[in-house]
């Protein structure tokens, strides 16, 4: 489902500041026009048709759900509201590209990829750090062997927020926790390099309240015996660098989850620094992702499969359980999202 000029036509559910921000890339991206939005309230659907020159508000995620003119839906809503509100698109006929964490747990993910495939239509969790030229670069080198055998992968994403208890980071009803919205990061990191991952142990402290993990740090073992140490934080500013180790030299990544450079180490040579610049904010290479396949007729991306999907969600249920940190039914609450 394309337009006249087989551009994908793009709903936006959800008005936040990551809705926003997947605004900016899709303005570098020629395979696709946003053709409406949808928010819980009129009010927030019409100022964010306005600011971005959206020609439909529609006052309800429902109303976005069944708009004949959209192809594909962006779902930008908080983690707890990612599976009903996927749900409502791919049975309504729309591809979804939807907001990461996935799901709030394994077997909402999987409710999620059996819907897409029951409906026929693509669905893809917004990984954007994949599709990055810089990352796609590195892969490339590290599969060639420029580093030699990958050994050791060490990756963090670390913040020092202020505490407060009513904010969506800090908020167990709002999927809140420092795994879900930056753990995430570093797990897909590894997953991808290391292929199916062991949990061999992990740590966490508690919000004050003791509700959300504010500092994760878990240990993994890939499928051929490399490891990967893993940290996330939300009240502790993290040196936010990825590195990938190996026999013969390692690749090292500022702020590795939005990453434009990265330098290469290897024996008997000066490091290179290897820039692959965004030509917006970065968030356009997934949305490309999404209108390539949808296409080509895929209903998922080989480079985020579904599989990969459910391990991820597997593997933060696992990291979860070892910290006995359980969820439970989000009650939605007043606050704009």
């Amino acid at each position: 489902m394309t337009d006249e000029n087989g551009v994908l036509r793009w709903g936006v559910l959800g008005t936040g500041g990551i809705a926003h921000s997947f605004m900016e890339g899709l303005r570098a991206t020629p395979t696709a026009r946003v053709t409406a939005v949808g928010s819980r309230t009129p009010e927030r659907s019409r100022e964010f048709a306005s600011t971005w020159g959206v020609a439909r508000a529609h006052g309800s995620y429902e109303d976005l759900a069944a708009d004949p003119d959209v192809d594909a839906v962006y779902v930008a809503t908080p983690h707890p509201w990612h599976h009903p509100h996927t749900l409502l698109c791919l049975n309504a006929g729309k591809h979804v590209l939807v907001e990461k964490p996935m799901a709030m747990n394994a077997l909402q993910a999987a409710e999620m990829t059996a819907a897409a495939g029951a409906n026929g239509v693509f669905l893809m969790e917004a990984m954007w750090t994949r599709f990055l030229p810089v990352h796609r670069l590195v892969r490339e080198l590290v599969a060639d062997g420029a580093i030699g055998e990958l050994r050791q992968i060490s990756a963090e994403f670390g913040v020092s927020a202020p505490y407060d208890p009513d904010h969506r980071l800090f908020n167990a009803d709002l999927g809140g926790g420092a795994l879900l919205d930056l753990g995430v990061y570093p797990l897909m990191l590894a997953s991808w390099y290391l292929g199916e991952l062991t949990v061999v142990g992990a740590t966490r402290r508690l919000s004050p309240d003791h509700m959300v993990d504010t500092h994760t740090t878990v240990l993994v073992r890939g499928e051929h015996g490399a490891t990967a140490t893993l940290s996330c934080a939300s009240l502790t500013a993290l040196p936010n660098r990825a590195v990938l180790a190996g026999t013969r030299g390692r690749v090292e990544l500022p702020l590795f989850w939005a990453a434009t450079e990265a330098v290469l180490y290897r024996e008997g040579a000066e490091p290179e620094v290897l820039e692959r610049p965004f030509r917006a904010n970065g968030y356009e290479y997934e949305a490309e992702e999404v209108a390539r396949c949808v296409a080509a007729g895929l209903s998922q991306s080989p480079d985020m499969t579904w599989d990969e999907s459910l391990r991820l969600a597997a593997l933060t249920d696992r990291v979860r359980d070892m910290g006995g940190l359980v969820y439970t039914a989000p009650t939605v609450k007043a606050v704009p999202l």
